[in-house]
């Protein structure tokens, strides 16, 4: 019940810094930072089996390591960005956030346009 854990502290950690936020509101940003970042590496400690998972399929099916790698490469794009965008966001910059947001999808775009081309050669070998 890990996630039971995590929402425990993340949910103590919006109390609390909601009461200080009326008394010193940067104390409070700090406070919400740290709850963030010490969720964020707890999460980074599970890796280890998203990997090991990524990496039987690979052994398991003949799927080329450049796809696994460009989804991998996907998915971190989108929890950083979204992480970072959501501490601008939470700090009162919601534009910063925003092309934070829109760099993400840029960056995932870019990296997916590979797949999508090998995707087009493939159907176009069909016909």
């Amino acid at each position: 019940m890990e996630i039971v854990k995590v929402a425990v502290i993340g949910i103590a950690g919006v109390v609390l810094a909601v009461q200080l936020k009326e008394q010193k509101s940067s104390v409070a940003l700090y406070l919400s930072l740290a709850v963030v970042l010490f969720i964020s590496f707890y999460c980074l400690s599970r890796l280890d089996t998203v990997l090991e998972l990524f990496y039987k399929v690979q052994d398991l099916m003949p799927i080329p390591s450049v796809y696994l790698s460009a989804l991998l490469k996907m998915l971190g794009i989108t929890y950083v960005a979204d992480f970072a965008a959501g501490i601008c966001k939470d700090a009162g910059h919601a534009a910063i956030a925003h092309q934070i947001t829109i760099f993400g999808k840029l960056s995932i775009f870019a990296i997916s346009m590979p797949v999508l081309l090998a995707l087009l050669d493939t159907v176009e070998e069909l016909l």
